[in-house]
């Protein structure tokens, strides 16, 4: 589990562990920003999941993101 940073989360009253890369907890820092809260975000995920495994919900949530804010050519927006 090399590369791997696990946070304790609190879902639905439900405490579990959530294990990513740290590239993909930036990205999920930076969109509960936006929410009110980290638990808001990771509910939010969690209620779409389906059957996917949490942690892979977090890493497609953190790749649809990247990919809608890069650009044509796949740079950056500023």
């Amino acid at each position: 589990m090399a590369g791997l940073s696990k946070r304790s989360v609190n879902l639905s009253g439900h405490a579990t562990s959530l294990a990513l890369e740290p590239e993909f907890w930036a990205v999920l820092d930076e969109a509960a920003r936006e929410e009110a809260s980290m638990a808001a975000l990771l509910l939010r995920i969690d209620a779409g999941r389906g059957k996917r495994p949490l942690a892979s919900a977090c890493r497609v949530f953190a790749l649809n993101r990247a990919l809608a804010s890069a650009g044509p050519d796949g740079s950056a927006r500023e």
